[in-house]
């Protein structure tokens, strides 16, 4: 029985070996392709990404006045502090923290304060310029909160969480 030797290249290649190949390759980009939409449909939606930033314009918030807006569904308290308040932030030793941090860590600029109002112990929001610190107070459960957000006294394990920020331009935070 004679073959036909005029499909072979020469190097031992058939065309059954390219069709092999070939319908593998298709078969691979068939499965991709199958594949995408359940790979996309995992990315966050349009909602989702509008809210993981909240750009806040700072210029009418007076020296001593603080603003609550909402980012990632939290409220995020931003205080323009007093020369006081930063100072007595800043004066605080570290041995009297239950959550050591420095004033300077907590903030990009002394005099901006910002913080997500949600209280470690519990997840209450505390109430500003209130409790023993001058700072903030959560009535829920008594734990009490400096001028610099920081656990002084209560249940609390922690300070008041920073989010991260960038400042656009000197009125403007971009928090997310």
């Amino acid at each position: 029985m004679a073959t036909d030797d005029s499909s072979d290249s020469g190097d031992g290649a058939t065309r059954r070996d390219f069709i092999h190949i070939a319908s593998m390759g298709l078969g691979a980009v068939a499965v991709g392709a199958a594949m995408w939409p359940l790979i996309d449909q995992m990315n966050p939606s349009a909602e989702v990404l509008a809210m993981s930033t909240t750009e806040v314009d700072l210029s009418a918030i007076e020296v001593g006045q603080s603003i609550t807006v909402v980012w990632r569904k939290k409220p995020v308290f931003i205080r323009r502090r007093t020369a006081a308040e930063i100072a007595e932030a800043q004066a605080v030793s570290l041995a009297d923290l239950p959550d050591p941090e420095t004033d300077a860590d907590r903030v990009q600029k002394p005099e901006w304060l910002v913080m997500v109002g949600v209280c470690t112990h519990l997840g209450c929001v505390p109430l500003g310029e209130q409790g023993e610190y001058g700072g903030w107070f959560c009535p829920c459960h008594g734990s009490h909160y400096d001028t610099s957000g920081r656990i002084r006294k209560g249940p609390a394990p922690n300070n008041l969480e920073v989010p991260q920020y960038v400042f656009i331009d000197d009125n403007k935070i971009l928090i997310g």
